[in-house]
């Protein structure tokens, strides 16, 4: 039997991946949405599912708001003396660490170490001691193009010495970073992309010593595929003894999505890929599964709310509060709280309880039956949207003539951090009181907005709108409630479910 690449349309960026036993996990990046850095589960490298995060929120003032292209960068994972140990970057703060015996428990936090632009960090225990090797932001650190290495304590809660420059060769090499540390062979082996995420390849440095010299060599690069990158990955070893390479390509607004590649060794390198006649891989549009017969997981998209809270699908836009929860709750639909916004106005790229998730295809359409709760203020909304650098949202809106529609569009202008953006209406409707269906699709490098009273018969309100990647992330799909003009509301938004189906 065969898989296809990708494996995942999805956006879970700069992955790393590792095997305990007969089971795989992965971890990405998640950026100023928390819970932060999925840990997903499978039995066969190809079908996974979301069972945790490593981060429940960050230990910082700062990202109770949001932090747009901050927060948590690319993590590694490993497993060590009985403990899952993910290590996270925090590119304004430091390296924390994440730690756990069970991998669908809770994760303890410690900061490793405060600094300021290192990125992509990634442990080696060697011999009762223990290393990170790490790189460097630009944007943070004011250099880039370089690997050190610096001693931890085997514990990893501090670091022992000073990082040392293990690599740096802007002309071979240049833009390296996302390295991952590994020993095979007796060789000290890092894997590492250079070249830049869109026209970029994958590179592999080996020393009989940690602190090298390192020899250099491009294992995989785009060749003649369609795989442009390819990017930032990890290798792991399956139960039949092949080895394995997971890594991402970024296909723009719908962000960095994931492949599984076929790892082989010639001469102590590694080739990624198919070998393309000179010792150099190229990404594989299918190949053999790495085993059969496990379970066929996938990634839940919709949502009944059973519980009253959302499913693992769903991340905020800052760090969660309890807050962004009406009282009252129950089995069977989502109460969010019509919050106002204290510090400026109330737009959606400002709004830390924008409740969003990832879109696991290209073309899809997304459903809520929604209504608003008698005891509100004018104003309150309830709403479902895309999230990037030009986005929009539907929302069923109490107005002082009664309930209506109302078709927001966004556009970013600042980027980074809380950011800069603008809003305005484009179209308005006013509607009976009920609950009302509001349905978003995706498809063709846009979206656009319909509605419904019964579910079946759908009108369209506005028109196509482009489809944009957020920063650092591809678009979000999201769910949000407010009080538009940031009045004190007691009212909510009742979702009663989300119905996602990819096309």
């Amino acid at each position: 039997m065969e898989y296809k690449n990708p494996i995942l349309y999805a956006d879970y960026s700069d992955p790393d991946v590792i095997r305990v036993g007969e089971d795989y996990y992965m971890v990405a990046s998640s950026f100023t949405y928390l819970p932060g850095v999925p840990l997903l589960h499978s039995r066969d490298l190809v079908h996974w599912e979301i069972i945790n995060y490593c981060v429940p929120a960050l230990p910082f003032e700062k990202y109770d708001r949001p932090s747009h292209g901050s927060g948590t960068w690319a993590p590694s994972i490993r497993f060590h003396g009985g403990m899952f140990y993910v290590f996270v970057p925090l590119p304004d703060e430091g390296i924390l660490v994440a730690r756990s015996t069970d991998p669908y428990g809770q994760f303890e936090l410690n900061l490793l170490c405060r600094s300021l632009g290192w990125e992509d960090p990634c442990p080696l225990w060697d011999d009762g001691r223990a290393y990170m090797v790490f790189a460097y932001a630009k944007s943070r650190a004011g250099i880039r193009d370089r690997l050190s290495v610096v001693e931890i304590d085997p514990d990893c809660r501090r670091l022992i010495g000073e990082p040392r420059l293990v690599f740096q060769d802007v002309r071979r090499a240049p833009g390296i970073e996302g390295p991952k540390f590994y020993k095979h062979e007796g060789w000290y082996l890092i894997l590492a992309p250079a070249g830049g995420v869109a026209e970029g390849w994958q590179s592999a440095l080996r020393s009989r010593n940690v602190w090298g010299p390192y020899e250099y060599r491009v294992v995989m690069r785009q060749g003649s595929t369609s795989v442009n990158g390819p990017h930032q990955g990890g290798w792991v070893t399956s139960c039949d003894g092949r080895d394995w390479f997971v890594h991402f390509q970024d296909v723009g607004a719908l962000g960095r999505i994931t492949h599984l590649q076929p790892m082989t060794f010639k001469d102590g390198w590694p080739i990624i890929g198919a070998d393309a006649g000179d010792g150099v891989g190229e990404p594989v549009p299918e190949w053999t599964m790495p085993s059969e017969g496990g379970p066929e997981y996938r990634i839940a998209q919709s949502d009944a709310f059973y519980k009253g809270r959302p499913g693992l699908q769903w991340q905020w836009q800052a760090n969660p509060r309890d807050s962004f929860f009406a009282p009252g709750g129950g089995t069977g639909d989502l109460r969010l709280a019509c919050l106002s916004n204290s510090t400026r106005e109330n737009l959606l790229w400002y709004a830390p309880n924008a409740l969003t998730q990832i879109p696991q295809s290209p073309a899809l359409s997304m459903v809520t039956r929604v209504r608003l709760s008698d005891d509100g203020e004018e104003h309150d909304m309830a709403a479902i949207g895309v999230i990037g650098h030009s986005y929009g949202y539907l929302a069923l809106q109490r107005s002082d003539s009664g309930w209506k529609l109302a078709l927001y569009r966004g556009y970013v202008t600042e980027e980074f951090f809380e950011g800069e953006a603008t809003e305005k209406l484009v179209e308005s409707l006013n509607i009976g009181a009920g609950p009302v269906y509001l349905r978003l699709d995706m498809e063709g490098g846009t979206f656009h907005f319909s509605w419904s009273v019964d579910g079946t018969d759908y009108s369209p309100i506005g028109g196509n709108m482009p489809l944009t990647r957020a920063t650092w992330t591809g678009a979000k799909l999201c769910l949000w409630s407010c009080n538009r003009e940031n009045r004190s509301s007691s009212g909510y938004g009742k979702y009663e479910f989300v119905r996602i189906e990819n096309k």
